[in-house]
Protein backbone atom coordinates (compact mmCIF):
# COMPACT_ATOMS: atom_id res chain seq x y z
CA UNK A 1 0.00 0.00 0.00
CA UNK A 2 2.71 2.53 0.94
CA UNK A 3 5.24 1.17 -1.52
CA UNK A 4 3.77 2.95 -4.56
CA UNK A 5 6.22 5.25 -6.31
CA UNK A 6 5.59 8.94 -6.75
CA UNK A 7 5.28 9.87 -10.43
CA UNK A 8 8.13 11.97 -11.81
CA UNK A 9 6.57 15.32 -12.79
CA UNK A 10 9.76 17.38 -12.96
CA UNK A 11 9.39 17.63 -16.75
CA UNK A 12 6.01 19.30 -16.32
CA UNK A 13 7.47 21.70 -13.75
CA UNK A 14 10.31 22.68 -16.10
CA UNK A 15 7.86 23.10 -18.98
CA UNK A 16 5.62 25.27 -16.80
CA UNK A 17 8.50 27.51 -15.78
CA UNK A 18 9.70 27.75 -19.38
CA UNK A 19 6.24 28.75 -20.62
CA UNK A 20 5.92 31.29 -17.80
CA UNK A 21 9.27 32.92 -18.55
CA UNK A 22 8.61 32.96 -22.30
CA UNK A 23 5.23 34.60 -21.69
CA UNK A 24 6.79 37.21 -19.40
CA UNK A 25 9.51 37.88 -21.97
CA UNK A 26 6.97 38.41 -24.73
CA UNK A 27 4.99 40.73 -22.46
CA UNK A 28 8.10 42.76 -21.59
CA UNK A 29 9.02 43.03 -25.28
CA UNK A 30 5.48 44.16 -26.06
CA UNK A 31 5.67 46.87 -23.39
CA UNK A 32 9.03 48.05 -24.76
CA UNK A 33 7.71 48.23 -28.33
CA UNK A 34 4.53 50.05 -27.26
CA UNK A 35 6.60 52.53 -25.23
CA UNK A 36 8.77 53.31 -28.26
CA UNK A 37 5.69 53.73 -30.45
CA UNK A 38 4.13 56.12 -27.94
CA UNK A 39 7.34 58.17 -27.78
CA UNK A 40 7.38 58.43 -31.57
CA UNK A 41 3.69 59.42 -31.64
CA UNK A 42 4.31 62.07 -28.99
CA UNK A 43 7.18 63.53 -31.02
CA UNK A 44 4.98 63.66 -34.13
CA UNK A 45 2.15 65.34 -32.22
CA UNK A 46 4.51 67.88 -30.70
CA UNK A 47 5.93 68.66 -34.14
CA UNK A 48 2.43 69.10 -35.55
CA UNK A 49 1.45 71.33 -32.64
CA UNK A 50 4.55 73.44 -33.15
CA UNK A 51 3.83 73.67 -36.87
CA UNK A 52 0.25 74.83 -36.29
CA UNK A 53 1.36 77.44 -33.73
CA UNK A 54 3.73 78.98 -36.28
CA UNK A 55 0.89 79.56 -38.76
Amino acid sequence: MFLETIPDTSGYMIAGYAISFITMGIYAASLYIRHNNLKRDLEILEALEEKTKKK
